[in-house]
């Protein structure tokens, strides 16, 4: 992945707690780092081909003249996000908001914020074994695809599945999907909840029936184990019909525990 970068651009803003930093305003400086490919740069030689840096100064610009936080903490989030919002070909973007006017008594050279963010890929599987399967799966993944922090989204084709662990219910429809996202982990897994939900999901047995079930499988290089989510998904290794739809999509997507990809542990657990 390359980069282009902008450093110590001065911009006019009116963010600050205090009353006379929003009636004043002040100069802030600002460094911003973007993740890009030069690769179709640099075969055609065409400033269309690429992240435009004049543009970015320009958008930076216009983005400190036009908004106000008490915070420059919040300020330098939303430029973030606004700029990958904006710029489809940065994947990442990391910014440095400088205050060298800041209201402090003392002699400094600047004070700031720094911070990152970036797309990640995730990878869910679904499930449903009631009502119109397919409906459920298909509704969710159109509304998923409507988030303003997804994008990217591939499902899979549908699989009919016997049913796991509780085994006394009508047979599942299972498929997988992935896709881009700026929404943290648990962030995630909210959006995957509010969508369950939706669809009139009741958890009352363990593996029970349910009209959707999304699960959180993958989210990039990530490893997280606390009581609300665990990253990589703590059984999908053992379960044919995660890795069947998801290594028709992802086949070379890597489990960040096991360092094998998704075709390698389908093709093992295919063999078991």
């Amino acid at each position: 992945m390359e980069q282009i970068f902008i450093e110590r651009l001065e911009v006019f803003g009116r963010h600050g707690v205090y009353q006379k930093e929003k009636e004043d305003g002040q100069i802030f400086l600002v460094d911003c780092v973007c993740d890009v490919s030069f690769a179709r740069a640099v075969a055609l030689d065409k400033l269309s081909q690429t992240t435009d840096y004049g543009n970015l100064c320009l958008f930076i610009r216009k983005f400190f003249a036009e908004n106000a936080f008490d915070l420059i903490e919040k300020a330098a989030d939303e430029l973030a996000l606004a700029i990958l919002y904006a710029f489809p070909g940065v994947e990442g973007v990391t910014l440095t908001v400088s205050k060298p006017h800041a209201p402090i008594p003392m002699t400094f050279e600047g004070v700031g914020v720094r911070l990152s963010r970036r797309w990640n890929r995730a990878a869910i599987s679904m499930g449903s074994n009631m009502g119109d399967r397919e409906a459920f799966l298909t509704q969710a993944m159109e509304k998923l695809l409507r988030h303003p922090s997804v994008k990217n989204l591939v499902v899979s084709d549908y699989i009919e599945t016997e049913p796991y662990g509780y085994t006394d219910q009508d047979p599942f429809l299972n498929g997988a999907a992935v896709f881009d996202t700026l929404l943290p982990p648990e962030q995630l897994l909210g959006v995957l909840h509010e969508l369950e939900q939706e669809a009139g999901r009741e958890r009352s047995i363990r593996w029970g029936p349910r009209t959707l079930d999304l699960d959180l499988l993958l989210y990039g290089d990530e490893q997280i184990d606390c009581k609300e989510l665990v990253v990589p998904h703590i059984d999908m290794c053992n379960r044919l019909f995660v890795l069947e739809p998801l290594a028709q999509i992802a086949p070379g997507m890597v489990h960040p525990v096991r360092r094998r990809s998704v075709y390698d542990l389908y093709r093992m657990l295919l063999k078991q």
